[in-house]
């Protein structure tokens, strides 16, 4: 079986004949048929009639400035304060599947700490053959594990429990980040410690204020965890944990504890504040259903969608997004036109791999009349995204976590979008 991967079958006059579908796009065909001068390609432009900047202009490269849009952003009301707040990728300008650390969503419970690897230590320590400390360049030493993961905050989509509420892929699900991760086996340092037969959880904390003690059953710790100390390539940035983190695949975020210090090996869960305060599941009865890590399977469409309408007129059109599934590995998505009422199947751009995103696209030929998108993607376990009313069936509308309930974006005739429910 071949490897080489499946492109689209598409060809320039193909794309021409579904162009010229639509009177905008016709016209424009027609001026390029017709030959009309473009002084774009006819004319020296301004940038090739000199010298550009030389290899030393910028020692670190940044972003043109034609890009400055595709930054974080803030929901102002959403915390009390913006140490211990959250801001969101721009995934609705983003492709591919990787994530920029520039640009990767923060959460923070009292700031981002700055600290060095000089200054870095962790201590295992509880129920160990023997407690141990490690350096930062003790950590190098180890062997080394690389991998793709997604990280999602639990409350990724919690404004949207009551309904449609945030204008923007970015702020309805921009909680997310996805990053190639370079670190040590968390495995391989409990096993360094020893476990005692009744070790049966871990405890672990960050080095800041907050330290966001949580825990963690000790079958998940000597599975995929990471402690990690780089991401795509380089090293971790400041505000996400510089020098050293956890990075807990598939399972909520509030688990991947930056700045990482201490894991203590325990035989029970230690029941601490952000795990009994928060981080917690809202019954309709009042009760709070705890323990549930891992992320369900989940999708967006970032284009077209609130923050990236359709700037062009009726033809080819490529709908896109993100899926993603703490279970596994995505198998399939299915966009809907209309509301879902009809599903076609989208194209992944890759196989889904285990426990990161997944860009899907369906190529489309829009006839300029209104859209009601929404994706609705599956995974390997045979688990296929829900709408939000069937989670509302469960859970009512007064919970703040794990809502991967299928969104709904209305593309008006004008291209433009906005948040909307179907029922």
């Amino acid at each position: 079986m071949s490897d080489t991967p499946k492109f689209p079958n598409t060809s320039r006059r193909g794309f021409l004949k579904a162009a010229a579908g639509g009177a905008a796009a016709a016209a424009t065909a027609g001026q390029a048929a017709a030959g009309t001068p473009d002084p774009a390609i006819t004319e020296v432009q301004p940038w090739a009639q000199g010298f550009g900047d030389g290899v030393d202009a910028v020692p670190y490269g940044m972003p043109i400035e034609h890009e400055a849009h595709v930054v974080r952003r803030n929901v102002d009301w959403l915390t009390a304060d913006v140490i211990s707040s959250i801001n969101f990728t721009p995934i609705h300008a983003l492709e591919g599947t990787i994530t920029p650390q520039g640009c990767a969503f923060e959460r923070h419970h009292s700031g981002a700490i700055e600290m060095t690897k000089q200054d870095y230590r962790l201590m295992i320590n509880g129920l160990v053959d023997q407690p141990l400390v490690f350096t930062y360049a003790d950590l190098e030493r180890f062997p080394r594990t690389v991998a793709t993961f997604f990280c999602e905050c639990a409350a990724n989509s919690g404004m949207e429990w009551g309904g449609a509420q945030l204008q923007g892929a970015q702020f309805t699900h921009g909680m997310i980040h996805n990053m190639e991760y370079t670190g040590v086996s968390l495995r391989t340092l409990l096993n360094e410690t020893g476990i005692k037969p009744e070790g049966k959880w871990i405890y672990v904390e960050g080095a800041d204020a907050s330290s966001n003690g949580r825990s963690i059953p000790l079958e998940k710790a000597l599975d995929d965890v990471l402690v990690a100390f780089f991401a795509n390539g380089e090293a971790l940035r400041k505000e996400h944990g510089y020098p050293v983190r956890l990075v807990v695949p598939g399972w909520e975020g509030n688990l991947w504890v930056k700045w990482l210090r201490r894991i203590e090996v325990t035989d029970m869960p230690t029941e601490s504040r952000e795990e009994t305060s928060k981080y917690t599941d809202l019954m309709p009865d009042g009760r709070a259903r705890k323990w549930t890590w891992e992320m369900d399977a989940k999708s967006v469409i970032t284009s077209p969608s609130p923050q990236a309408p359709v700037r062009h007129g009726p033809g080819p059109m490529v709908i896109t997004g993100l899926a993603w599934s703490g279970r596994g590995a995505i198998t399939g998505v299915d966009v809907s036109l209309d509301g879902g009422q009809n599903w076609r199947e989208a194209r992944l751009a890759a196989p889904g791999e285990q426990k990161a995103l997944t860009r899907f696209y369906l190529d489309h030929v829009w006839d300029g009349s209104e859209m009601l998108l929404q994706a609705r993607a599956r995974d390997e376990t045979g688990y296929v995204q829900p709408t939000k009313d069937q989670l509302r069936e469960i859970r009512g509308r007064n919970s703040v976590y794990h809502n991967n309930g299928i969104q709904t974006w209305w593309v008006k005739a004008n291209g433009e979008a906005e948040n909307v429910e179907v029922s």
